[in-house]
Protein backbone atom coordinates (compact mmCIF):
# COMPACT_ATOMS: atom_id res chain seq x y z
CA UNK A 1 0.00 0.00 0.00
CA UNK A 2 1.26 3.59 -1.14
CA UNK A 3 1.06 5.60 2.24
CA UNK A 4 2.02 8.72 0.28
CA UNK A 5 -1.37 8.32 -1.51
CA UNK A 6 -3.11 7.28 1.82
CA UNK A 7 -1.86 10.67 3.82
CA UNK A 8 -1.84 13.24 0.64
CA UNK A 9 -0.60 16.67 1.60
CA UNK A 10 0.79 18.55 -1.09
CA UNK A 11 -0.57 22.20 -2.48
CA UNK A 12 -2.85 21.20 -5.10
CA UNK A 13 -4.52 19.13 -2.02
CA UNK A 14 -5.18 22.17 0.09
CA UNK A 15 -7.12 23.19 -3.45
CA UNK A 16 -8.72 19.89 -4.00
CA UNK A 17 -10.14 20.01 -0.61
CA UNK A 18 -11.23 23.30 -0.86
CA UNK A 19 -13.26 22.76 -4.21
CA UNK A 20 -14.87 19.66 -1.99
CA UNK A 21 -16.08 21.82 1.09
CA UNK A 22 -17.01 24.82 -1.59
CA UNK A 23 -17.74 23.32 -4.50
CA UNK A 24 -20.00 26.46 -6.30
CA UNK A 25 -18.04 29.15 -4.19
CA UNK A 26 -16.19 31.80 -5.54
CA UNK A 27 -12.66 30.61 -6.12
CA UNK A 28 -11.22 33.53 -8.24
CA UNK A 29 -12.45 36.41 -10.07
CA UNK A 30 -10.23 38.66 -12.36
CA UNK A 31 -11.64 41.37 -14.43
CA UNK A 32 -14.91 39.58 -16.05
CA UNK A 33 -14.12 36.30 -15.32
CA UNK A 34 -15.35 33.75 -12.70
CA UNK A 35 -14.37 30.60 -11.24
CA UNK A 36 -15.68 28.81 -9.07
CA UNK A 37 -13.73 26.08 -6.53
CA UNK A 38 -15.24 23.11 -8.60
CA UNK A 39 -14.35 25.10 -11.92
CA UNK A 40 -10.82 26.33 -10.90
CA UNK A 41 -9.85 22.54 -9.49
CA UNK A 42 -10.48 21.38 -13.08
CA UNK A 43 -8.98 23.73 -14.65
CA UNK A 44 -5.89 22.88 -12.99
CA UNK A 45 -6.50 19.01 -13.47
CA UNK A 46 -7.17 19.94 -17.30
CA UNK A 47 -4.08 21.87 -17.75
CA UNK A 48 -2.18 18.73 -15.26
CA UNK A 49 -3.04 16.44 -17.70
CA UNK A 50 -2.00 18.62 -20.83
CA UNK A 51 1.14 18.98 -19.39
CA UNK A 52 1.81 15.65 -18.07
CA UNK A 53 1.26 14.87 -22.14
CA UNK A 54 3.68 16.72 -23.00
CA UNK A 55 6.18 14.92 -21.10
CA UNK A 56 6.53 17.15 -18.11
CA UNK A 57 7.10 14.57 -15.54
CA UNK A 58 7.65 15.07 -11.37
CA UNK A 59 10.75 17.08 -10.74
CA UNK A 60 10.96 18.74 -14.27
CA UNK A 61 11.09 22.72 -13.59
CA UNK A 62 8.17 24.61 -15.10
CA UNK A 63 9.27 28.56 -15.19
CA UNK A 64 6.22 31.26 -15.53
CA UNK A 65 7.18 34.89 -16.44
CA UNK A 66 4.02 36.31 -16.13
CA UNK A 67 1.82 39.20 -14.78
CA UNK A 68 -0.98 38.54 -12.19
CA UNK A 69 -3.38 36.19 -13.84
CA UNK A 70 -6.38 33.08 -12.70
CA UNK A 71 -3.82 31.40 -16.03
CA UNK A 72 -1.02 32.29 -13.60
CA UNK A 73 -2.94 30.44 -10.32
CA UNK A 74 -3.74 27.75 -12.91
CA UNK A 75 -0.51 26.88 -13.79
CA UNK A 76 0.91 26.94 -10.41
CA UNK A 77 -1.29 24.39 -8.75
CA UNK A 78 -1.24 22.16 -11.85
CA UNK A 79 2.59 21.58 -11.84
CA UNK A 80 1.98 21.01 -8.16
CA UNK A 81 -0.56 18.18 -8.97
CA UNK A 82 1.92 16.24 -11.10
CA UNK A 83 5.14 16.72 -8.79
CA UNK A 84 6.89 19.03 -11.34
CA UNK A 85 8.34 21.88 -10.07
CA UNK A 86 7.37 25.45 -9.97
CA UNK A 87 9.93 28.26 -11.20
CA UNK A 88 8.38 31.87 -11.00
CA UNK A 89 10.28 34.40 -12.42
CA UNK A 90 10.51 38.34 -11.92
CA UNK A 91 9.16 40.16 -14.86
CA UNK A 92 10.76 43.24 -13.52
CA UNK A 93 14.15 41.63 -14.55
CA UNK A 94 16.23 42.19 -18.23
CA UNK A 95 16.92 39.43 -20.19
CA UNK A 96 20.34 38.75 -19.11
CA UNK A 97 18.77 37.94 -15.59
CA UNK A 98 15.51 36.22 -16.70
CA UNK A 99 18.26 34.01 -19.66
CA UNK A 100 20.19 33.20 -15.88
CA UNK A 101 17.52 31.72 -13.80
CA UNK A 102 16.23 29.48 -16.81
CA UNK A 103 19.55 28.58 -17.82
CA UNK A 104 20.49 27.78 -14.03
CA UNK A 105 17.41 26.34 -13.46
CA UNK A 106 16.89 23.89 -16.31
CA UNK A 107 13.87 24.80 -16.77
CA UNK A 108 12.21 22.57 -19.16
CA UNK A 109 8.92 24.80 -19.88
CA UNK A 110 8.21 28.26 -19.88
CA UNK A 111 4.66 29.88 -19.22
CA UNK A 112 4.62 33.63 -20.33
CA UNK A 113 2.30 36.58 -20.40
CA UNK A 114 0.55 38.79 -22.31
CA UNK A 115 3.89 41.94 -21.95
CA UNK A 116 6.33 39.33 -21.85
CA UNK A 117 6.81 37.82 -25.11
CA UNK A 118 9.58 39.40 -26.59
CA UNK A 119 11.84 39.39 -23.00
CA UNK A 120 10.61 35.12 -22.86
CA UNK A 121 11.74 34.43 -26.53
CA UNK A 122 15.28 36.20 -26.42
CA UNK A 123 15.94 34.90 -23.07
CA UNK A 124 14.34 31.09 -24.08
CA UNK A 125 17.16 31.66 -27.12
CA UNK A 126 19.72 31.07 -24.60
CA UNK A 127 18.70 28.19 -22.72
CA UNK A 128 18.83 24.88 -24.64
CA UNK A 129 17.30 23.55 -22.11
CA UNK A 130 13.74 25.25 -22.77
CA UNK A 131 11.88 22.89 -24.96
CA UNK A 132 8.47 25.00 -25.42
CA UNK A 133 6.59 28.20 -24.62
CA UNK A 134 3.12 28.21 -23.17
CA UNK A 135 0.96 32.15 -23.98
CA UNK A 136 -1.06 32.72 -21.08
CA UNK A 137 -2.71 35.77 -22.70
CA UNK A 138 -4.80 34.23 -24.94
CA UNK A 139 -7.17 31.20 -24.93
CA UNK A 140 -6.84 30.76 -29.35
CA UNK A 141 -4.39 30.05 -31.54
CA UNK A 142 -5.51 33.20 -33.51
CA UNK A 143 -3.80 35.95 -30.76
CA UNK A 144 -0.56 33.28 -29.91
CA UNK A 145 2.65 34.84 -30.97
CA UNK A 146 4.48 32.02 -33.56
CA UNK A 147 6.56 29.20 -32.05
CA UNK A 148 3.82 28.93 -29.13
CA UNK A 149 1.72 26.90 -27.35
CA UNK A 150 -2.24 28.89 -26.71
CA UNK A 151 -3.11 28.01 -23.15
CA UNK A 152 -6.47 27.42 -24.50
CA UNK A 153 -4.86 24.28 -25.47
CA UNK A 154 -3.86 22.69 -22.08
CA UNK A 155 -7.78 23.61 -20.97
CA UNK A 156 -9.41 21.57 -23.50
CA UNK A 157 -7.67 18.26 -22.35
CA UNK A 158 -8.88 15.15 -20.30
CA UNK A 159 -8.15 15.63 -16.19
CA UNK A 160 -5.00 14.62 -15.14
CA UNK A 161 -5.70 11.24 -13.67
CA UNK A 162 -2.41 9.84 -12.46
CA UNK A 163 -1.86 9.36 -8.88
CA UNK A 164 2.24 9.67 -8.65
CA UNK A 165 2.12 9.41 -4.42
CA UNK A 166 4.09 12.72 -4.30
CA UNK A 167 6.28 13.12 -0.80
CA UNK A 168 5.46 16.29 0.89
CA UNK A 169 9.02 16.29 1.43
CA UNK A 170 9.48 16.72 -2.96
CA UNK A 171 10.25 20.39 -4.03
CA UNK A 172 7.60 22.22 -4.95
CA UNK A 173 9.05 25.44 -6.25
CA UNK A 174 12.49 26.63 -6.81
CA UNK A 175 12.33 30.99 -5.63
CA UNK A 176 15.15 33.03 -7.17
CA UNK A 177 16.22 35.41 -4.34
CA UNK A 178 19.35 38.29 -4.65
CA UNK A 179 21.88 37.76 -2.65
CA UNK A 180 25.00 39.88 -2.05
CA UNK A 181 26.60 38.04 -5.08
CA UNK A 182 25.70 38.82 -8.71
CA UNK A 183 24.32 35.59 -9.21
CA UNK A 184 20.93 35.26 -7.68
CA UNK A 185 20.40 31.68 -5.29
CA UNK A 186 17.42 29.37 -5.97
CA UNK A 187 15.69 28.50 -2.74
CA UNK A 188 14.11 24.77 -3.05
CA UNK A 189 10.82 24.87 -0.98
CA UNK A 190 9.06 21.65 -0.66
CA UNK A 191 5.59 21.25 -0.06
CA UNK A 192 5.49 20.40 3.16
CA UNK A 193 7.95 23.88 3.90
CA UNK A 194 5.27 25.57 1.92
CA UNK A 195 2.19 24.26 3.88
CA UNK A 196 3.58 24.59 7.37
CA UNK A 197 3.91 28.26 6.40
CA UNK A 198 0.26 28.67 5.16
CA UNK A 199 -0.70 26.90 8.30
CA UNK A 200 1.07 29.39 10.26
CA UNK A 201 -0.50 32.56 7.87
CA UNK A 202 -4.14 30.94 8.64
CA UNK A 203 -3.36 31.08 12.38
CA UNK A 204 -1.34 33.98 13.24
CA UNK A 205 -2.48 36.07 10.61
CA UNK A 206 -6.46 35.21 10.78
CA UNK A 207 -6.56 34.58 7.40
CA UNK A 208 -9.87 32.78 7.35
CA UNK A 209 -12.83 31.71 4.53
CA UNK A 210 -14.93 34.76 5.25
CA UNK A 211 -12.07 36.84 4.15
CA UNK A 212 -12.48 38.81 0.74
CA UNK A 213 -8.80 39.42 -0.21
CA UNK A 214 -7.63 41.81 -2.94
CA UNK A 215 -4.14 40.29 -4.60
CA UNK A 216 -2.06 42.68 -6.32
CA UNK A 217 1.54 41.96 -5.33
CA UNK A 218 3.22 40.12 -8.77
CA UNK A 219 2.50 36.55 -7.91
CA UNK A 220 5.95 35.60 -8.16
CA UNK A 221 6.50 37.22 -4.71
CA UNK A 222 6.47 34.12 -2.58
CA UNK A 223 5.16 36.75 -0.39
CA UNK A 224 1.99 37.23 -2.19
CA UNK A 225 1.81 33.57 -3.57
CA UNK A 226 2.45 31.80 -0.40
CA UNK A 227 1.31 34.20 2.61
CA UNK A 228 -1.95 35.45 1.01
CA UNK A 229 -2.97 33.73 -2.33
CA UNK A 230 -2.21 30.36 -1.36
CA UNK A 231 -3.58 30.31 2.52
CA UNK A 232 -6.42 32.29 1.00
CA UNK A 233 -7.53 29.38 -0.98
CA UNK A 234 -6.91 26.62 1.60
CA UNK A 235 -9.56 28.57 4.02
CA UNK A 236 -12.01 28.75 1.48
CA UNK A 237 -11.94 32.28 0.59
CA UNK A 238 -13.25 34.57 -2.07
CA UNK A 239 -10.18 36.07 -3.75
CA UNK A 240 -9.84 39.07 -6.43
CA UNK A 241 -6.64 39.02 -8.79
CA UNK A 242 -5.22 42.25 -10.39
CA UNK A 243 -2.17 42.86 -12.49
CA UNK A 244 -2.65 46.30 -12.45
CA UNK A 245 -1.56 48.07 -8.84
CA UNK A 246 -2.21 51.36 -9.58
CA UNK A 247 -3.89 53.67 -6.73
CA UNK A 248 -7.27 54.16 -8.88
CA UNK A 249 -7.52 50.43 -9.74
CA UNK A 250 -6.93 49.33 -6.43
CA UNK A 251 -8.92 51.75 -4.75
CA UNK A 252 -12.21 50.88 -7.25
CA UNK A 253 -11.31 46.93 -6.38
CA UNK A 254 -11.50 47.88 -2.91
CA UNK A 255 -14.80 49.99 -2.95
CA UNK A 256 -16.50 47.45 -5.52
CA UNK A 257 -15.33 44.25 -4.16
CA UNK A 258 -15.96 45.14 -0.71
CA UNK A 259 -12.35 43.43 -0.14
CA UNK A 260 -11.67 42.99 3.22
CA UNK A 261 -8.13 41.64 3.17
CA UNK A 262 -5.73 43.73 1.51
CA UNK A 263 -1.48 42.90 1.51
CA UNK A 264 0.95 45.61 0.12
CA UNK A 265 4.30 47.05 0.98
CA UNK A 266 4.36 50.33 2.92
CA UNK A 267 5.22 52.14 -0.47
CA UNK A 268 1.74 50.95 -1.66
CA UNK A 269 0.25 51.51 1.20
CA UNK A 270 1.64 55.19 1.06
CA UNK A 271 0.71 56.13 -2.87
CA UNK A 272 -3.22 54.71 -1.62
CA UNK A 273 -3.37 57.61 1.01
CA UNK A 274 -2.55 60.35 -1.38
CA UNK A 275 -4.71 59.10 -4.12
CA UNK A 276 -7.34 61.82 -4.84
CA UNK A 277 -9.67 58.62 -4.80
CA UNK A 278 -9.01 57.35 -1.49
CA UNK A 279 -11.51 59.59 0.82
CA UNK A 280 -14.65 58.89 -2.44
CA UNK A 281 -14.03 55.22 -2.23
CA UNK A 282 -16.05 53.04 0.31
CA UNK A 283 -13.44 50.84 2.45
CA UNK A 284 -15.84 50.47 4.96
CA UNK A 285 -15.25 46.49 4.36
CA UNK A 286 -11.46 46.51 4.89
CA UNK A 287 -11.06 45.32 8.22
CA UNK A 288 -6.98 43.33 7.81
CA UNK A 289 -4.46 45.11 6.56
CA UNK A 290 -1.30 43.49 5.52
CA UNK A 291 2.28 45.11 5.36
CA UNK A 292 5.33 43.57 4.67
CA UNK A 293 9.10 43.75 2.83
CA UNK A 294 9.65 46.82 5.27
CA UNK A 295 8.82 48.82 8.31
CA UNK A 296 6.00 50.67 7.91
CA UNK A 297 6.61 54.39 8.61
CA UNK A 298 5.09 55.52 12.56
CA UNK A 299 3.13 58.50 10.75
CA UNK A 300 1.86 56.63 7.86
CA UNK A 301 0.46 53.86 10.36
CA UNK A 302 -1.38 56.10 12.39
CA UNK A 303 -2.52 57.50 9.17
CA UNK A 304 -3.84 54.17 8.08
CA UNK A 305 -5.73 53.75 11.64
CA UNK A 306 -7.05 57.65 11.57
CA UNK A 307 -8.80 57.21 7.93
CA UNK A 308 -9.54 53.49 8.34
CA UNK A 309 -10.99 53.10 11.78
CA UNK A 310 -12.32 49.52 11.80
CA UNK A 311 -8.75 48.32 9.90
CA UNK A 312 -6.21 45.67 11.89
CA UNK A 313 -2.77 45.41 10.74
CA UNK A 314 -0.10 43.16 10.87
CA UNK A 315 3.36 42.97 9.81
CA UNK A 316 4.99 40.09 8.18
CA UNK A 317 8.75 39.92 8.24
CA UNK A 318 10.98 37.34 6.49
CA UNK A 319 13.15 35.91 4.26
CA UNK A 320 12.09 33.51 0.38
CA UNK A 321 14.12 30.89 2.92
CA UNK A 322 11.51 30.93 5.24
CA UNK A 323 8.20 30.04 2.63
CA UNK A 324 8.84 33.23 3.77
CA UNK A 325 7.01 34.55 7.00
CA UNK A 326 9.40 33.80 9.98
CA UNK A 327 7.99 36.25 12.54
CA UNK A 328 4.97 38.61 12.83
CA UNK A 329 3.82 41.96 14.47
CA UNK A 330 0.02 41.50 15.35
CA UNK A 331 -2.20 44.59 15.45
CA UNK A 332 -2.74 44.59 19.20
CA UNK A 333 1.36 45.59 18.93
CA UNK A 334 1.37 47.82 16.14
CA UNK A 335 1.89 51.10 18.30
CA UNK A 336 3.41 49.80 21.04
CA UNK A 337 6.13 48.22 19.57
CA UNK A 338 5.88 50.16 16.03
CA UNK A 339 9.00 49.52 13.92
CA UNK A 340 9.45 46.27 15.13
CA UNK A 341 9.08 42.66 13.42
CA UNK A 342 7.11 40.94 15.64
CA UNK A 343 7.66 37.48 17.33
CA UNK A 344 8.31 34.53 15.87
CA UNK A 345 5.34 32.90 13.63
CA UNK A 346 3.67 29.59 14.74
CA UNK A 347 6.20 26.75 13.70
CA UNK A 348 9.16 29.53 13.72
CA UNK A 349 12.31 29.89 16.32
CA UNK A 350 14.66 33.02 16.01
CA UNK A 351 17.51 33.81 18.10
CA UNK A 352 19.90 36.62 18.06
CA UNK A 353 23.32 35.58 17.63
CA UNK A 354 27.12 36.35 17.58
CA UNK A 355 29.77 35.44 14.90
CA UNK A 356 30.26 32.64 16.82
CA UNK A 357 26.51 31.54 17.06
CA UNK A 358 26.08 32.25 20.74
CA UNK A 359 23.02 34.23 22.08
CA UNK A 360 23.53 38.16 22.35
CA UNK A 361 21.76 39.69 24.75
CA UNK A 362 18.53 41.54 25.27
CA UNK A 363 18.72 44.73 23.34
CA UNK A 364 22.51 43.44 21.60
CA UNK A 365 23.03 43.63 17.84
CA UNK A 366 23.65 40.22 16.14
CA UNK A 367 22.34 37.83 13.23
CA UNK A 368 18.83 36.89 12.94
CA UNK A 369 19.13 33.24 12.29
CA UNK A 370 15.61 30.88 12.42
CA UNK A 371 14.99 27.22 12.95
CA UNK A 372 11.76 26.10 11.10
CA UNK A 373 10.10 22.95 9.11
CA UNK A 374 9.35 26.24 6.74
CA UNK A 375 12.84 25.94 5.77
CA UNK A 376 14.04 25.64 1.85
CA UNK A 377 15.85 22.52 1.35
CA UNK A 378 18.53 23.60 -0.47
CA UNK A 379 19.90 26.62 -2.33
CA UNK A 380 19.69 24.68 -6.25
CA UNK A 381 23.08 23.20 -7.58
CA UNK A 382 24.88 25.42 -4.89
CA UNK A 383 26.48 23.21 -2.56
CA UNK A 384 28.34 25.94 -0.98
CA UNK A 385 26.09 28.47 0.23
CA UNK A 386 23.53 25.68 1.49
CA UNK A 387 26.01 24.78 3.56
CA UNK A 388 26.94 28.17 4.88
CA UNK A 389 23.89 29.34 5.58
CA UNK A 390 23.02 26.42 7.79
CA UNK A 391 26.23 26.52 9.65
CA UNK A 392 25.83 25.43 13.14
CA UNK A 393 22.58 24.12 12.83
CA UNK A 394 20.62 27.33 12.27
CA UNK A 395 19.52 29.08 8.66
CA UNK A 396 21.75 32.55 8.92
CA UNK A 397 18.90 35.09 7.31
CA UNK A 398 22.14 37.71 7.07
CA UNK A 399 19.89 40.21 8.99
CA UNK A 400 20.62 42.00 11.85
CA UNK A 401 18.66 42.63 14.80
CA UNK A 402 17.89 42.73 18.53
CA UNK A 403 15.67 41.01 20.96
CA UNK A 404 14.05 42.71 23.15
CA UNK A 405 12.75 41.43 26.77
CA UNK A 406 9.37 40.38 25.57
CA UNK A 407 11.09 38.79 22.26
CA UNK A 408 10.28 41.04 20.02
CA UNK A 409 12.31 41.54 16.95
CA UNK A 410 13.52 44.60 15.32
CA UNK A 411 15.85 44.56 12.22
CA UNK A 412 18.52 47.07 12.38
CA UNK A 413 20.29 46.49 9.51
CA UNK A 414 20.83 44.09 6.61
CA UNK A 415 24.60 41.44 7.04
CA UNK A 416 24.23 41.59 3.38
CA UNK A 417 23.66 45.27 2.24
CA UNK A 418 20.73 44.10 0.79
CA UNK A 419 18.26 47.38 -0.12
CA UNK A 420 14.13 46.66 -0.38
CA UNK A 421 12.77 49.04 -2.42
CA UNK A 422 9.05 49.49 -3.58
CA UNK A 423 8.91 45.53 -2.16
CA UNK A 424 11.74 44.59 -4.03
CA UNK A 425 15.22 43.28 -3.22
CA UNK A 426 18.09 44.85 -4.30
CA UNK A 427 21.73 43.38 -4.58
CA UNK A 428 24.34 46.48 -3.61
CA UNK A 429 27.21 44.42 -4.51
CA UNK A 430 25.19 43.87 -8.27
CA UNK A 431 25.13 47.14 -9.29
CA UNK A 432 28.28 47.86 -7.73
CA UNK A 433 30.14 45.97 -10.29
CA UNK A 434 27.88 47.38 -13.25
CA UNK A 435 28.87 50.79 -12.19
CA UNK A 436 32.35 49.72 -11.86
CA UNK A 437 32.21 48.70 -15.09
CA UNK A 438 32.83 52.35 -16.03
CA UNK A 439 36.42 53.93 -16.83
CA UNK A 440 35.57 57.34 -14.93
CA UNK A 441 34.66 55.89 -11.59
CA UNK A 442 37.44 55.24 -9.12
CA UNK A 443 34.97 53.46 -6.25
CA UNK A 444 31.15 52.95 -5.62
CA UNK A 445 29.24 52.36 -2.82
CA UNK A 446 25.13 51.44 -3.42
CA UNK A 447 22.89 52.29 -0.62
CA UNK A 448 19.38 52.17 0.28
CA UNK A 449 18.40 55.94 1.78
CA UNK A 450 14.81 56.88 2.97
CA UNK A 451 12.19 58.05 0.44
CA UNK A 452 8.60 59.03 0.59
CA UNK A 453 7.48 56.56 -2.26
CA UNK A 454 9.29 53.35 -2.30
CA UNK A 455 10.62 53.44 1.22
CA UNK A 456 14.09 52.64 0.30
CA UNK A 457 15.43 54.12 -3.18
CA UNK A 458 18.81 52.84 -4.63
CA UNK A 459 21.60 55.21 -4.39
CA UNK A 460 24.91 55.09 -5.69
CA UNK A 461 27.66 57.12 -3.96
CA UNK A 462 30.11 57.53 -6.49
CA UNK A 463 33.84 58.47 -6.31
CA UNK A 464 35.54 59.90 -9.64
CA UNK A 465 39.03 58.90 -10.80
CA UNK A 466 41.51 61.95 -10.72
CA UNK A 467 41.05 63.93 -13.81
CA UNK A 468 38.25 62.79 -14.42
CA UNK A 469 34.22 63.50 -14.09
CA UNK A 470 31.32 61.61 -13.34
CA UNK A 471 27.76 62.20 -14.71
CA UNK A 472 24.89 61.40 -12.57
CA UNK A 473 22.63 60.86 -15.69
CA UNK A 474 24.94 58.54 -17.64
CA UNK A 475 25.87 56.43 -15.08
CA UNK A 476 21.73 55.85 -14.28
CA UNK A 477 21.52 55.32 -18.20
CA UNK A 478 24.47 53.00 -18.04
CA UNK A 479 22.56 51.07 -14.94
CA UNK A 480 19.21 50.80 -16.85
CA UNK A 481 21.17 49.24 -19.91
CA UNK A 482 22.17 46.07 -17.47
CA UNK A 483 19.94 46.01 -14.70
CA UNK A 484 16.52 45.18 -14.47
CA UNK A 485 14.29 48.61 -13.67
CA UNK A 486 13.85 48.27 -10.03
CA UNK A 487 17.98 47.67 -9.58
CA UNK A 488 19.09 51.17 -11.46
CA UNK A 489 20.15 53.79 -9.07
CA UNK A 490 17.26 56.58 -8.21
CA UNK A 491 20.10 59.12 -7.64
CA UNK A 492 24.11 59.28 -8.06
CA UNK A 493 25.92 61.27 -5.57
CA UNK A 494 29.02 62.11 -6.31
CA UNK A 495 31.93 63.18 -3.27
CA UNK A 496 35.44 63.40 -2.77
CA UNK A 497 35.92 60.02 -0.80
CA UNK A 498 34.21 57.12 0.92
CA UNK A 499 34.29 57.02 5.00
CA UNK A 500 36.29 53.66 5.99
CA UNK A 501 36.65 52.16 8.99
CA UNK A 502 40.82 51.01 10.08
CA UNK A 503 40.80 47.55 8.07
CA UNK A 504 39.64 49.79 4.65
CA UNK A 505 35.77 48.67 4.87
CA UNK A 506 33.41 51.26 3.76
CA UNK A 507 31.27 52.45 5.99
CA UNK A 508 27.85 52.28 4.79
CA UNK A 509 26.17 52.91 7.67
CA UNK A 510 27.92 56.25 7.85
CA UNK A 511 26.85 57.09 4.24
CA UNK A 512 23.36 56.51 4.97
CA UNK A 513 23.36 58.83 7.74
CA UNK A 514 25.13 61.30 5.97
CA UNK A 515 22.51 61.22 3.25
CA UNK A 516 19.55 60.05 4.99
CA UNK A 517 17.31 63.39 4.35
CA UNK A 518 18.09 63.23 0.34
CA UNK A 519 14.73 62.36 -0.96
CA UNK A 520 13.09 63.77 2.10
CA UNK A 521 11.43 66.80 0.38
CA UNK A 522 10.74 65.91 -3.24
CA UNK A 523 9.95 62.63 -4.11
CA UNK A 524 10.33 63.97 -7.73
CA UNK A 525 13.53 63.44 -7.12
CA UNK A 526 13.26 59.52 -7.51
CA UNK A 527 13.44 59.34 -11.04
CA UNK A 528 11.08 56.59 -10.79
CA UNK A 529 12.99 54.37 -12.90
Amino acid sequence: MNTHTLSRQTLFDTLHRSASRHPEKLALRQGGRDLSYREFRDLCLSVAGSLAHMGIQPGDRVAILSRNSIDFAAVRYAVAAIGAILVPVNFMLNVRETAYILGHSGARLLCVGATEGDKAVAAAAECPDIEQLVWLAGGNASDTPAGMIPFGDLCSGGHYTDNPGIDANAPAQIIYTSGTESAPKGAVLSHAAILWQYSACLIDAEIAEEDTTLHALPLFHCAQLDCFLGPALKAGGRNIITDDNTPANLLRLLADEQVSSFFAPPTVWISLLRSEHFDQSDLSALRKGYYGASIMPVEVMKEIHSRLPDIRLWNLYGQTEMAPMATILKPADQLRKAGSAGRPALYTETRVVDDEGRDVGVGEVGEVVHRSPQLLTEYYRDPERTAAAFEGGWFHSGDLGVMDSEGYLTIVDRKKDMIKTGGENVSSREVEEVIYQLPEVSEVAVIGLPHPHWVEAVTAVVVARDGCQVDPDAVIQHCAAQLGGFKVPKAVLVVDNLPRNPSGKILKRNLREAFADTFATAASQSGDH
